[in-house]
């Protein structure tokens, strides 16, 4: 006697295709892949397929939104192929880059929320003041502008910056070989000059260094400041930020459940 009656029921890739609005071809690329069990042939040797290949179907595209293409398909190998705690593996691997995904948000807002908190800083000395590690600025020539003295926005040398952040310049110059503060340099000098956008990837730089992060780990932040243009626009990109990674949260949850419910319904018909 058959485990599973609904095994006898036949569908064409048609019928599963169909209900997902896909061709016929990608129901027949799914199970190349492996992401489909295997279809049994008539004698003709058309496909055909089973309740339980559309239930296959039905995970797959589950775990699409949470997972992505390439792990979705290895979960769907995986279960297909009897190897479920691989399944897991990679499903525990999606989960833990989500919290990464929130932890690295949690930074930014927090570091966000530093930069504008207005806390008191050590005393720029004048722009071009001598500072120990960067040879003293020699003084414009004729005629050519100085670094304008003021404000943060003000550009400025690698010594006030420095003394600023309370680091050292080799600090600086450390992050600025690893691409996460570019001042451009001095055309007379050759000294580098820090202006507005450096000093602000700086000051990111130098919270989320506070924070524990690796230079590795700070530079995509950085990269989203600048696409942003800024702090202003990125502090508004935070929340749609926010709400699509709990929608990939609730997504990986949609999936889970989906992929149980195939799991159980493969062992019913064992």
């Amino acid at each position: 006697m058959e485990k599973n009656p609904q095994n006898r029921v036949r569908l064409r890739p048609v019928d599963l295709a169909r209900p997902h609005g896909l061709s016929t071809q990608a129901v027949r690329n799914y199970e190349e892949a492996g992401i489909l069990p295997a279809a049994a042939r008539t004698e003709s040797g058309y496909r055909t397929y089973s309740p339980l290949h559309a239930q296959a179907l039905d995970t797959f595209l589950a775990l699409l939104p949470g997972h992505g293409h390439p792990t979705a398909t290895g979960i769907m190998r995986a279960v297909n192929r009897g190897a479920a705690d691989e399944a897991f593996r990679l499903i525990d691997e999606s989960h833990a880059q989500l919290l990464e995904d929130r932890r690295t948000l949690s930074a930014v807002e927090n570091a966000l929320r530093d930069l504008g908190s207005g806390a008191p800083k050590p005393r720029d000395p004048a722009p071009g003041a001598p500072h120990p590690g960067e040879p003293e600025p020699r003084p414009p020539a004729p005629g050519a502008p100085a670094p304008p003295e003021g404000p943060t926005s003000a550009p400025t040398f690698i010594g006030p910056l420095a003394d600023r952040l309370s680091v050292r310049p080799a600090t600086l110059r450390k992050w600025e070989a690893a691409g996460l503060v570019r001042p451009r340099r001095d055309p007379l000098t050759g000294y580098r000059v820090y202006g507005e956008a450096e000093v602000r990837d700086a000051r990111l730089v130098h919270q989320l260094r506070r924070g524990g992060y690796l230079l590795e780990q700070i530079a995509p932040l950085v990269d989203r400041v600048r696409a942003a243009g800024g702090l202003e626009p990125l502090e508004a990109a935070l929340g749609d930020w926010r709400s699509r990674l709990a929608t990939r949260g609730r997504a990986l949850l949609t999936g889970s459940a989906k992929l149980d419910a195939y799991l159980n319904e493969q062992e019913r018909g064992r």
